[in-house]
Order: C-alpha cells, then structure tokens, then sequence
C-alpha cells in the first residue's frame, strides 16, 4: 500500500508522501535511544506537564485533526471529534495517575524474612524504546492510549502507523513536540510494513505493541520471539451480542445499531454476532432491522451522516465476499446486503455499504468464523443460555462481548464462561482509560489502559535488602 492520504468517500488521492530511507530510520531510532536514557529519570511531575500541555494542545486541534481523520479513513465528522476528545481525556488520566499506578509495591516484613532480607520492594523501570505498530480504524486513539502511559512510565515511543492515515501519524509525532517532550521521545516513521523488521530488530528498541491483523500480530510477534523482546498484540475480534427473555429489548436492540455501526462498523470490539433468545428473537430482530436499514449512509464530512465509507475499496471488496457467500450458501438478507447505489450518486465514487442485517447463519458459511469488518450484522436464535454460549465462544477470537440480561445467575455464567477479555452487561462494549483492555485466542495477549497497560512496558524490579550490621541486625 501506497503512503498515502486517499479520500474513502470518492477515491480521490488527496496527497502522497515517500517513505523514509535506511539512513533516516538509522537517525531516529539512535535519537529515540539517547533521549531514553535521560528521559527515563525525569519525574512524574514532568512527564505530567507534559502530557497536560499535549492534551490542552489537541483539545485546540479538534476540529482539524478530526477533518484530517476523515478524509483519510472515512469515520463521521462527529466520531472523529469525539475520538480526539477522548484522546485527550485519557493523556489527562494518566497525567493524574501514573505516579500511583507506578509506586513501589512492599510486601510485608514477615513475607520475606525467611529469604534473609530485612524489607523488600518492587520498583517499575521503563523498559525503552517501544516500537508502536497502529492501524487506520482509530488513527488518533489507537495511538494515544499505548503513547500516553509509555511516555508517563518513561519509555519513548516510534510510531509506525497505517500507510493510509500519514498525516495523523504525522501529526501525533509534532503534537507531542510541540508540547515540550525532547525530541526524540516520540517519532513518527513513515516507512511501509517491509521495513518495520529491521526496526524491531535492532538492539536499541527493547519491545513492541501492535493493533492489527492477525496476520500482521504474528509476524510482529515471530520477529519479537526471535529477539526475545516484549510484545503487547490486540488483533481482531468477532464480539458476541447476547440477548435473553429478562432483557430491556428495546433499549438492547436500539444500543445494537451503534454497536455494530460504530467507526462505520470497521472496529475490533463493535458487536458483530448477535444471539438473541427465541423468546425475544422476533421483537429484538424486528426492531433492530428497522434501525439498521433507516440509517444515513453518505459523505462523512456531513453532520447527518450515520455511516460512511470502508476504508479502502479492498476492505469493502472483502466484506462484499462474506456477505455473497453466506448469502449463497442460505442466509438471507433482512436489510442491505450490497452497495447502497441506489440512495444517490455520490455513493457510486466512494467505497460505500449498506448497513445489513443476515439471519439464518449456518457453521458452513464464511461469515460465521471470520471477522467482518463493516456495517453487517449476523442473528443468532437460539433456546437457552447454554447454546448462545457455545455460538460466542465458536469463534478464534476473544476481544470482548455483550451480554443482556437482569438474571444474576446468566450474569455470572457469562463472566466464567465466555471467551472473551471483557463482559459488558446492557450495555455495549467500549475503552476506557480506568479498564484493562485485551483478548484472549487469536484476539491477541497482553493488556492496554488501567494499571494493566502502563506496567506492560515496565521492568518490575525486586529490590532486596539484607541485614547491614549496624543496627545489630
């Protein structure tokens, strides 16, 4: 793929850019090297500052910033704003907490005294430079919430960032510059996926985080392996949307469609497999529908539009392929179902789809294993607890998951039984800067946000004291 900013609403190539060579990566990751080693003892009251500074700044960018992001991926204008809200919000988070998350941790006298020591604690370290490999679907958010507790527990940062969004990979590079952070705390480094080996592999960058394909999840992680460094790996996801007899069906059904649309549908954690109990099947399904198919599909830069385009006319090409094939093999389409040619002329230039609601899956259909990314929804009936539970966990991936219901025994069923590195009860699943955010299976390992997230790039360091003799010890 081409470094390039190409407008998902009409094909138009807005600007391209040449990726960096050898000699410059060469330059910034020596530059990302040497400013770690004295970035890494400023104190959380600096960092905070910093990051404080950064936030103010993109609270003043919002509205541009967030043209910017939709004229590279195609996300509504308002999600696009409200992502750089959020993004803001969780720098101020971690300006506010990293210095608590990060304290030293003591374990009681009496737990260690038989190892001969007289106190002990565990002490975080930074590990380094961290390798930060995003993708286009959350371009702002994606980054910001691996950026804002690295930066705060001392780490530096490159970014490698989809070749679809360059310039708000650039942008996030003089963001933090502008704020005050030296120089080489976090860089963006236009380069395509073939460089980015070469860059983990380089003794200088001690691990990386990817967001991604799980193609691109295990290459990263085979090149990590080799290496023997630390990777944080958050891949795709197929969440479950379980509904049962006790659920508020009109607010569950109501919820589903921002669920399944939200980021026009092209987002790990939206709902995409929705498994109703037979019991409301009908009701959720009816409502449901109708909302799917009453949405405004159109230019993303319009304040009414509900869904814009894919991405890239190969990600639209690959949703078209699901969808044709369940459709073949027996699934029908309750809504949508193709491109949305008919609702105005516009839509034939960009790389739009209809939102589209199919039932009657069956295990022989693609659909029904893969991830889809865009605004298709699958339905589910099912008898009881027990079956819905054996559909959402009949899939490799694991990310999150809905659940709707007032029973506090299906409540707590979900939580041990399902597959999933998050259970979120009526309501839909989001990320939050206070909540681990992670999968299971093929949905990736390790954890973003929290406590969780600012000690995945830590070396948490035991420290141990012996007897000094003077105190008779």
């Amino acid at each position: 793929m081409p470094i390039a900013t190409v407008n998902p609403a009409n094909g138009e190539t807005l600007k391209t850019f040449d990726a960096i060579g050898e000699e410059e990566i060469e330059r910034r990751i020596a530059t990302a090297y040497d400013t770690f080693r004295t970035y890494r003892t400023t104190g959380f009251a600096e960092r905070a500052a910093l990051l404080e500074k950064a936030a103010g700044l993109l609270d003043a960018d919002r509205d541009a910033i967030a043209r910017t992001m939709t004229l590279e991926m195609g996300k509504p204008l308002a999600a696009a704003r409200a992502e750089a809200a959020k993004c803001a919000k969780a720098m101020r988070w971690y300006a506010a907490n990293a210095e608590r998350l990060l304290a030293d941790e003591h374990p009681a006298d009496d737990d260690v005294k038989d190892s001969g020591a007289t106190r002990a604690r565990v002490h975080y370290r930074p590990l380094g430079v961290v390798l930060a490999v995003m993708p286009w679907n959350f371009p702002l958010w994606q980054v910001v919430r691996f950026a804002a507790p690295a930066l705060m527990a001392g780490n530096v940062g490159l970014l490698k960032h989809a070749s679809n969004v360059p310039q708000t990979a650039l942008y996030l590079g003089d963001l933090f510059r502008r704020a005050g952070f030296p120089a080489g705390a976090f860089q963006t480094l236009l380069i395509g996926s073939g460089a980015v080996e070469a860059v983990l592999r380089d003794d200088r960058v001690a691990a990386a985080t990817l967001t991604g394909s799980e193609p691109a999840g295990r290459s990263v992680a085979a090149t990590a392996g080799d290496t023997v460094k630390k990777t944080v790996l958050e891949l795709g996801g197929s969440d479950p949307y379980l509904v049962m007899p006790s659920a508020d069906v009109e607010r569950a059904a109501k919820t589903a469609v921002t669920a399944r649309v939200q980021n026009n549908g092209q987002s790990c954690i939206a709902a995409k497999r929705f498994i109703v109990h037979t019991d409301v099947y009908d009701a959720f399904a009816e409502r449901f529908t109708a909302a799917m198919d009453a949405l405004t599909v159109g230019d993303p830069l319009r304040e009414s539009t509900d869904v814009g385009p894919l991405s890239t006319e190969q990600g639209r090409a690959d949703l078209e392929e699901l969808v044709d094939d369940a459709l073949d093999r027996g699934a029908e389409a309750l809504c949508g179902g193709g491109r949305p040619g008919d609702l105005g002329g516009e839509l034939e230039q960009g790389w739009f789809y209809a939102p589209t609601v199919l039932a009657g899956i069956t295990p022989q259909m693609r659909i029904h294993r893969e991830e889809t990314f865009g605004p298709v929804a699958t339905l589910y009936r099912v008898s009881g607890l027990e079956e819905a539970l054996e559909i959402a966990n009949a899939t490799p991936f694991g990310l999150s998951s809905n659940v709707w219901t007032r029973d506090p025994e299906e409540m707590e069923a979900c939580v041990r039984d399902l597959e999933a590195g998050g259970v979120f009860f009526n309501g839909m699943t989001a990320s939050h800067p206070a909540l681990p955010f992670g999968g299971v299976k093929r949905s990736g390992y390790g954890r973003e946000l929290a406590g969780h997230g600012i000690r995945e790039f830590c070396n948490a360091t035991t420290v141990w004291y012996g007897p000094t003799g003077d105190d008779g010890a």
